[in-house]
C-alpha cells in the first residue's frame, strides 16, 4: 500500500518513513503543504499521514480540500492536544488524530487500524494475476498455467497478500497480522514455513525462487 507522509520536522519524517517502509508500505514524503496536495492528487495514496502545522498550506486546509475530492483515509499529526483541536481535525474529515509526542508502536498501530477500516481499492478486485499465475478471490481458486493449485486456506491468503503488494517488501510481522490476525500467538517462523510450501507449488525451482523473494532480515517480496 502507498502512504503519503507529510511532516515538516525532517528527523521525525525520516524516522516514520523508515519504519513504515520496514512494515512493507511504499512511502512518498514531503514537508511542504502545497507539495503534499500535489502529491496526493498525482499518486492517489491509500493513506495520508498529515501534520497540522506546515509551510505554504496547513494540514487542516489540505484535509478540507481532499475531502471534497476523495475518500482517502487521513491521519492527522499535531502537537496541540486540546479537545477543540481534535474535534476540528476530525470534523474537517480526518479519520484519526495523533498527538505528539507519540510512540512508534502507537503510530504504526493507528495506521494499520485506519487502513483496516477503510474501503480498499485493492479489495474490490476479484482476481489477481502475475504471468500464468491467477488467483480468483471470489471462488478462492488458484491456477498456474493449466494446472489448478491445491492451496490451504492460509496459503491462499498469504499468496493473495503478497500479490496485492507486488514489488513491496512485507515483513513477517505484517504478514502474520494480515493473514493470521492479531489473535494469532505463533511465531514468525510460521510465515517462513508457509512461504516454503507456496514456493513448492508456484515456483519452477523452489530452491531458487523468482516469484516470492526473500529480503534478508525483513520479510518477503512478490516479483512480477
Amino acid at each position: 500500500m502507498k502512504i503519503l507522509l507529510v511532516e515538516d520536522d525532517k528527523t521525525l519524517r525520516k524516522t516514520l518513513a523508515f519504519n513504515l517502509e520496514k512494515e512493507g508500505y511504499q512511502v512518498a514524503e514531503t514537508g511542504d503543504g502545497a507539495e503534499a496536495l500535489s502529491l496526493a492528487r498525482e499518486h492517489t495514496p491509500d493513506l495520508i499521514v498529515l501534520d497540522v502545522m506546515l509551510p505554504t498550506l496547513d494540514g487542516l486546509s489540505i484535509c478540507r480540500i481532499l475531502r471534497n475530492e476523495s475518500d482517502v483515509p487521513i491521519v492527522m499529526l499535531t502537537a496541540r492536544d486540546g479537545e477543540v483541536d481534535r474535534i476540528i481535525g476530525l470534523e474537517t474529515g480526518a479519520d484519526d488524530y495523533i498527538v505528539k509526542p507519540f510512540s512508534l508502536g502507537e503510530f504504526l498501530a493507528r495506521v494499520r487500524a485506519v487502513l483496516r477500516r477503510a474501503p480498499s481499492k485493492r479489495s474490490t478486485l476479484d482476481r489477481l494475476q502475475s504471468g500464468d499465475l491467477i488467483l480468483d478471490l471470489i471462488a478462492r481458486r488458484a491456477t498456474c498455467g493449466t494446472e489448478e493449485l491445491r492451496l490451504t486456506h492460509k496459503e491462499f491468503d498469504l499468496l493473495a497478500a503478497l500479490m496485492r503488494n507486488k514489488g513491496a517488501v512485507l515483513s513477517r510481522d505484517l504478514l502474520l497480522e494480515r493473514v493470521w490476525g492479531y489473535e494469532y500467538s505463533g511465531q514468525s517462523k510460521t510465515v517462513d514455513v508457509h512461504v516454503r510450501w507456496l514456493r513448492e507449488k508456484i515456483e519452477e525451482d523452489p530452491s531458487n525462487p523468482r516469484r516470492i523473494v526473500t529480503v534478508r532480515g525483513v520479510g518477503y517480496r512478490f516479483e512480477e
